[in-house]
């Protein structure tokens, strides 16, 4: 690589049941930022950030193991696919077809059903664009996998840059129209995986408008606004006074605050903090929404890293991506991809308290 301070370093990481073998890549950026990725759903297994005090903190939960990536989590670091969050009633219509799915989260279909890309090993190479070391992870899921329509080709891409930006990028194609809405699904917490929960940290959110959902977290096909509500984030709230006002102490899709000349443009969507230790995490994307997620679902039962065990509220997701809803309701959002289209969206968490400039 023509990069000397930035590295990827590639080891064995084990086999999955039918012997295939895993990888882990670990990016530096030597600025004080690093993570490791494995092609195996693609996970971000760890991301070390520098703070201003010089001590490294794992902002991501996670296990360090193959094995326990294998066994139930609620999708830690992973590629979420072909369509991000939940697809009402498990079916869908397109062009004159409708398409049973599997009800993994009934009534609903969840994060592309069980065999979604998250437990898919994916290939890996490692390229350089723009000078950076990148991985880039590739798949094709064929016509008919999980219920989906057409023979689907993506590629992942991960790199850091000397801004301490996590840019990922998402290219896909596919030879019949299909839903597609891919995101990364790590939780993360501020003051390192492990600490406890979120509630001392802080979040904001760019945006004037939420899908709506019933109680099962179902979409119900409209738009709601934010003010005056318990999920308005416009300014900085304290995680801990905001969680219990949200349904179901969850949260919500979030549609991204965009002028009609910025659509695919890289914004900025969310701000979370950490005022112990001033770290501060900027997420942008040329996405048009937002879910983010309390990890309501941890209680203590799975044990991370560090060895202690993952308490709810341990992270917050920041999953950006297309409102699924959008594929009953348009109005929603674009969730279709068709044949000769690309593809093509970037998603950046982007830390302070960097030791470069």
């Amino acid at each position: 690589m023509s990069n000397t301070t930035a590295s990827i370093h590639r080891r064995p990481f084990g086999n999955l049941p039918d012997g295939r073998a895993a990888e882990l890549f670990t990016l530096n950026n030597a600025c004080g930022l690093s993570c490791d990725i494995t092609n195996y759903g693609g996970i971000i297994t760890a991301l070390r950030v520098t703070r201003a005090d010089g001590s490294e903190v794992d902002v991501v939960l996670g296990f360090d193991n193959l094995q326990d990536y294998l066994g139930p989590h609620p999708y830690f670091g992973t590629i979420v696919g072909r369509v991000a969050g939940r697809i009402s009633d498990a079916k869908f219509h397109l062009e004159g077809r409708d398409y049973p799915l599997a009800a993994n989260d009934a009534p609903n279909h969840l994060h592309g059903g069980p065999g979604g890309f998250d437990k898919q090993l994916w290939d890996a190479d490692v390229v350089e664009k723009d000078g950076i070391p990148t991985l880039q992870l590739s798949y094709l899921s064929r016509d008919g996998e999980e219920g989906y329509p057409g023979n689907l080709r993506v590629k992942v891409s991960y790199s850091l840059n000397r801004k301490n930006e996590l840019v990922i990028h998402y290219d896909a194609e596919t030879d019949k129209a299909t839903p597609l809405s891919l995101t990364n699904h790590s939780y993360f917490n501020l003051a390192g995986e492990g600490s406890g929960d979120v509630n001392d940290q802080w979040l904001q959110i760019f945006s004037d408008e939420i899908a709506i959902t019933d109680t099962a977290m179902t979409l119900l096909g409209t738009k709601a606004p934010v003010a005056g509500n318990g999920n308005d984030f416009n300014k900085l709230r304290r995680l801990g006074d905001a969680i219990p006002q949200l349904l179901n102490h969850h949260g919500d899709n979030h549609f991204i605050r965009r002028q009609a000349h910025e659509k695919g443009k890289l914004l900025a969507t969310a701000v979370m903090s950490d005022p112990a230790s001033g770290l501060v995490m900027t997420t942008l994307t040329t996405q048009d929404s937002v879910q983010i997620f309390t990890a309501t679902v941890l209680d203590g039962s799975l044990t991370g890293k560090s060895g202690k065990p993952y308490i709810k509220h341990a992270g917050m997701c920041l999953e950006c991506q297309a409102c699924p809803g959008a594929v009953h309701t348009p109005e929603l959002g674009e969730i279709i991809l068709r044949p000769g289209e690309r593809y093509d969206h970037t998603t950046v968490y982007a830390f302070s308290n960097a030791l470069c400039p």
